[in-house]
């Protein structure tokens, strides 16, 4: 049948000044969308604004919060904490979780200590075996997830039972005393020692200024006035700034972040990604392993009973979380991790300063927690 040549021409005429254009998407370049893109690529924003937003609060609140002395206490009680959160930062890139990193770092200390005063090794060897023996245990860990497919929440929940078991067996529940240790073995609590730090030098009390020929006889005659920073402190920045280069910069932190992500497509890449979790689960035993050996130095003695055993778990997760990491995987920075350590750090003392009740530290950190969450969840439409 024959079209009508008319009809054809009154419908082009009809479609004459219409758009030609077949479809269009608007995209919301509104503030908030921008202010989403921006924490999404920039995950440890959100920790820092709020680790800033806490120090003017208590720096108020709280007349001598900013005193140097004060300051150096809060790095030196994240110390531990921060070492393990590195741990559990590079577990959690990959979607993983590790709750054993507290029993791991006291089993490593007592080993450390055991191979030293029980089997007379040189306290060098004795460290050099504890780190190999929390890598070691890291590793056991990534082989259980990596090839066996077991849910990480459940091999570590059991390592962590059987790791605190085998502490108080093997050790027999001794503690090894500070003074033994400061006396046979002082490398195990080396990073307990400490840099002093002074203000502008002046004469104490007593002493005649013609008398000071320098700075230095000026400062030992006020002893206890500089400001102490232990070599642990000095450890953790050391850490977070080498991993914080390695996950960005390197191939093997973009397979890390790769696995984590979506390890299906990261294996289709090319990304040998049971090669990559085993890697995590040692590097992240060899940690905790470093943190039992900075356990030594900061508590001077070797105790299998040390609450890190139990309370260290939670403590590297709060941090992780708090610091913007993702526990889906990921996403995240350890820098992150290390201002989440910190605001922990800053709401325990500045509480303690202004004399609240301690309960109410864990009430709040239970909310940032919530909201750390929150945000993350919020972040992570841009990527859907």
């Amino acid at each position: 049948m024959a079209s009508d040549p008319r009809a054809a021409s009154s419908f082009e005429e009809g479609l004459k000044g219409a758009s030609e254009k077949v479809a269009e998407f608007q995209h919301e370049a509104d503030t908030l969308k921008r202010l989403q893109h921006w924490l999404h690529q920039t995950p440890s924003a959100v920790p820092l604004i709020v680790l800033l937003v806490s120090l003017v609060i208590f720096g108020v609140v709280a007349d001598n919060f900013f005193k140097a002395t004060t300051l150096s206490t809060i790095l030196q009680q994240i110390a531990i904490v921060g070492i393990l959160g590195c741990a559990q930062t590079l577990v959690i890139l990959t979607a993983g979780i590790d709750l054993s990193v507290g029993a791991t770092a006291v089993f490593s200390s007592v080993i450390m200590g055991q191979f030293t005063f029980r089997y007379g090794l040189p306290a060098e060897l004795a460290i050099v075996i504890g780190l190999a023996c929390g890598a070691a245990i890291g590793a056991v860990n990534g082989v259980l997830v990596a090839y066996m497919r077991l849910p990480p929440f459940i091999v570590t929940l059991g390592t962590w039972q059987i790791i605190l078991a085998s502490n108080f067996i093997y050790s027999k529940n001794e503690t090894i005393r500070s003074s033994d240790i400061e006396a046979q073995a002082p490398a195990l609590r080396f990073w307990g020692e400490d840099v002093t730090f002074y203000g502008t030098p002046r004469p104490a009390e007593g002493v005649d200024p013609a008398s000071v020929q320098s700075a230095f006889v000026t400062l030992d005659a006020m002893p206890g006035t500089g400001v102490k920073v232990l070599y642990a402190v000095f450890l953790l920045i050391l850490l977070v700034a080498i991993m914080a280069y390695v996950l960005r910069s390197t191939a093997w932190g973009r397979h890390v972040y790769a696995t984590g992500d979506d390890p299906d497509a990261a294996a289709l890449a090319g990304v040998p990604t049971k090669k990559v979790l085993i890697q995590v689960y040692a590097l992240a035993g060899f940690f905790c392993a470093i943190a039992g050996w900075v356990m030594i130095g900061r508590f001077g003695s070797v105790s299998p009973t040390a609450s890190t055993g139990q309370l260290g778990n939670i403590q590297s997760i709060t941090a992780v979380v708090i610091g913007g990491i993702s526990l889906f995987g990921g996403r995240g920075s350890i820098v992150g991790m290390f201002f989440g350590a910190l605001i922990v750090g800053v709401f325990e003392m500045g509480l303690r300063l202004v004399g609240t009740d301690p309960q109410w530290t864990f009430f709040l950190i239970g909310v940032l927690i919530i909201f750390a969450v929150a945000v993350d969840q919020w972040i992570r439409k841009v990527s859907g």
